[in-house]
């Protein structure tokens, strides 16, 4: 008996340093792609990654920044990106009017950043107080959160004045009312000395959420466990920017991006929490990343109202809650 438990121990030794001896699994490479130049709105992607996140998680994470030359959107539809982190709900819709096989797994901001600047002493201080008066928003806008507008406040398409994206015209006109994010514009607007009024979309029921992780149906349904990883790292790691030590991610953000600041961050930072882009919303009760059938439907009738899209069309074929962590 002896000499067969020694045999049965002898066994499990070796068994053991067979599995021991085995080289460690390969991570899956994920190639991550954001809506523009890394800044803080990518924070905690960034978190994920400088923290070891991915890296614990099984992943091989690479984060490609977007920029005013990069569409992430159509380089994941072609396969060239495993996620992309879409600005807004409408790129996950898009998809679905264009048939293509894409869909939104989490949503990260809460609030989509999307703001209206005026100055102070103007009487342009409400959402309401704009009806009539000329506001400079882009092309991308007018096919973008203006259907809002146009729908709760009845905004008119002949308000709309061409914005640039140069400050210059709202610097020297008191009267000037323009688009803007909530982490970009309002800062350099203060650094040249002026204190604008900002009013965020999202406060007064614009139901976009921002920051969308989504990803392929066909890595959805082929690596479930590789997307439900990626979420929860992200999640983790937005968590930990927001309330932790963001050095190290601020660092990687500054190597992809050298013209960004410190102080651009901070203020972006701040600003994110103070208005709760992220911790709000659904998000205090079901967790970061949320998302609810209710949210997507308010969105989508609205900017089908408004002729964006089919009022038939399938639209919660672009989202699923399915890897969002409970």
């Amino acid at each position: 008996m002896r000499v067969s438990m020694r045999r049965g121990l002898i066994a499990a030794v070796l068994a053991f340093g067979a599995v021991a001896s085995l080289p460690a699994l390969a991570a899956d490479k994920i190639v991550f792609g954001t809506d523009w130049r890394a800044e803080a709105e990518h924070g905690g992607y960034y978190q994920a990654q400088a923290e070891g996140l991915y890296a614990a998680a099984g992943l091989e994470v690479t984060i490609r920044q977007g920029g005013p030359q990069v569409n992430h959107a159509q380089l994941l539809a072609a396969g060239r990106l495993d996620i992309y982190g879409a600005p807004n709900s409408f790129i996950p819709l898009n998809f679905v009017a264009q048939n293509i096989p894409m869909v939104a797994v989490a949503a990260i901001f809460q609030k989509d950043p999307a703001v209206l600047i005026a100055h102070a002493g103007q009487g342009n201080d409400t959402l309401p107080a704009l009806r009539g008066k000329k506001i400079m928003i882009s092309p991308e806008t007018r096919v973008g959160f203006w259907g809002f507008l146009k729908s709760k406040y009845a905004y008119s398409d002949d308000q709309i004045a061409p914005y640039t994206f140069n400050l210059a015209p709202f610097l020297a006109d008191p009267k000037t009312i323009q688009q803007g994010l909530l982490t970009s514009e309002p800062f350099q607007i203060e650094r040249a000395g002026q204190k604008p009024v900002v009013m965020l979309l999202a406060d007064s029921g614009y139901a976009s959420y921002g920051s969308v992780i989504t990803t392929s149906r066909k890595l959805a349904d082929e690596k479930p466990d590789v997307v439900r990883k990626f979420v929860a790292a992200s999640i983790k790691g937005w968590l930990n920017y927001l309330n932790g030590d963001h050095a190290k991610a601020d660092a990687l953000i500054k190597r992809d991006n050298p013209e960004m600041t410190d102080a651009l961050l901070a203020y972006s930072r701040a600003k994110m929490k103070e208005y709760g882009l992220v911790e709000s919303g659904d998000a205090k009760t079901m967790g970061l990343g949320a998302m609810t059938d209710a949210r997507w439907k308010a969105f989508f009738d609205v900017m089908a109202a408004d002729g964006l899209y089919p009022k038939d069309m399938g639209y919660a074929r672009g989202y699923t809650t399915d890897f969002i962590p409970k």
